[in-house]
């Protein structure tokens, strides 16, 4: 009994390292997730100036990504099902390396422009598909922090761009940033998109979709790698079992208890963005100088928001498999309708100038990153069958993009219209309902395989 449990300790070992390293190659996808979304905040000045941009088309820069990337989650099911999730993400990483190049190099904005969207495509396909790789090839027990890598590669993405562009907007005078600096910013991201590429040819295919294909055969030796012989092969049991029981159509989502599902993931798709935090990360310079700060004050306070978003991401990747989704979401969105309250009080009575402000905002950010900001990508990754995982991943994907496309054109317009203070209250008001869902709809998913998860929407 002894070597026998000498044994199985090992095994576990071995195959945790397996899944961790496969998980972190597929979380690479994240890092580029992070850095095309950021880039542009420390370049958009810069172009501004160049092109003479209107404030539309200072708006239209930023979200123009935004459009590629609901056409990519839209995409990114039917492709994933029919050619694999690896074959896929492979061709994204060749898009984000076209993107990266094509958008350094553009004599017009119209140029700029194709170029982010051919970016975005990639961004949407990897947001749909590389969370649900790692949900497909992870054990049960550490599902949510595999998952959740890819969150964490997201923020380190967001965090080293924000230093990129602090050290490349410093390597020479305005007029040299103004033609050049911001062609720089983009143009590295060729390099972790090469990278990405390079890696993802030594990950194996997602075993649920091999078995999905027929090609039991083939995911057997991956199963074996992460659980060792008797749970893998009791895992592929389960696996052809729950596809025997799926019809595999998109109306399977609408019947009773699915229907849960759907309403959960695309709710908490559209509520993790429009409780505002990408127009924090995208315009956080010009929200650190409406408060006064200098061009490079507000820089560097950005770049204080990156590493908070850094920091609390670990933190939930140690909390999210041990305290569990639901009660993550529900502290992590009361914490932060209080601080978009407090925020729009600082700015209403005039003492946005201190470090209120900034407090508030990295208190903000800090929750978003234990809670909506990893919890949402896992909860879409598990919730449904698995043999409509992809497309109805990609549904509730498309919907996330679709609620960012909207606050990254709304936000410019609302801050001058209706004011900060009003903005970051309607921002408020989105996170109390997002604590309300929470309360009231979403289950804790915590501990339980993607079978299991199918099954309680049976019952």
């Amino acid at each position: 009994m002894k070597v026998r449990t000498e044994i199985t300790n090992t095994t576990e070992q071995v195959s945790m390292k397996f899944v961790t390293l496969v998980s972190m190659v597929s979380a690479l996808g994240g890092l580029l997730f992070g850095f095309d979304t950021a880039v542009v905040s420390g370049a958009i000045g810069f172009m501004e100036d160049h092109f003479d941009l209107t404030k539309l088309q200072v708006g239209w820069a930023v979200s123009s990504l935004i459009i590629g990337c609901i056409v990519g989650a839209a995409m990114s099911g039917i492709l994933g099902d029919r050619f694999g999730r690896k074959r896929v993400l492979i061709a994204a990483a060749f898009l984000f390396i076209i993107s990266s190049i094509g958008s350094a190099i553009p004599e017009s904005f119209s140029g700029f422009i194709i170029a982010r969207i051919i970016g975005g495509i990639g961004i949407g396909i990897t947001s749909t598909l590389c969370p649900l790789y790692n949900a497909e090839i992870a054990p049960a027990k550490f599902r949510g922090r595999l998952v959740a890598l890819n969150q964490l590669a997201i923020v380190t993405g967001i965090f080293l761009t924000y230093f990129v562009n602090l050290w490349i907007s410093n390597a020479g005078d305005a007029a040299w940033s103004v033609t050049s600096a911001w062609r720089w910013m983009f143009g590295v991201g060729a390099v972790p998109g090469l990278l990405f590429l390079i890696l993802l040819f030594f990950v194996p295919e997602s075993p649920r979709w091999l078995i999905k294909q027929g090609r039991a055969v083939a995911a057997l030796p991956i199963l074996l790698r992460i659980h060792g012989e008797e749970l893998a092969r009791k895992e592929v049991i389960d696996i052809k079992h729950s596809f025997e029981q799926e019809s595999g159509s998109i109306k399977q989502l609408f019947s009773p208890g699915l229907r849960i599902a759907l309403i959960v993931g695309v709710g908490l798709a559209f509520l993790q963005q429009v409780t505002g935090i990408n127009a924090v990360m995208y315009y956080a310079p010009e929200i650190f100088k409406a408060t006064g700060a200098g061009t490079n004050a507000s820089l560097v306070q950005t770049i204080l928001v990156g590493f908070i978003n850094f920091l609390f991401t670990i933190v939930a990747l140690w909390l999210i498999d041990k305290v569990g989704r639901k009660a993550l979401l529900l502290v992590g969105s009361a914490s932060m309708a209080i601080c978009l309250l407090v925020i729009g009080i600082a700015f209403q009575t005039g003492h946005s100038a201190g470090p209120l402000v900034l407090i508030f905002i990295l208190l903000y950010v800090a929750s978003f990153a234990i809670s909506l900001g990893p919890v949402v990508w896992v909860i879409m990754s598990e919730i449904f069958p698995n043999r409509i995982r992809g497309k109805a991943t990609a549904i509730a994907a498309m919907v996330l993009w679709a609620a960012d496309y909207l606050v990254s054109q709304t936000f410019p317009p609302l801050l001058g219209s209706a004011g900060p203070a009003a903005t970051f209250w309607i921002y408020g008001s989105m996170a109390l309902i997002a604590f309300l869902f929470t309360w009231r709809i979403v289950p804790e998913t915590k501990g339980k395989t993607l079978e299991e998860i199918e099954s309680l929407w049976a019952k």
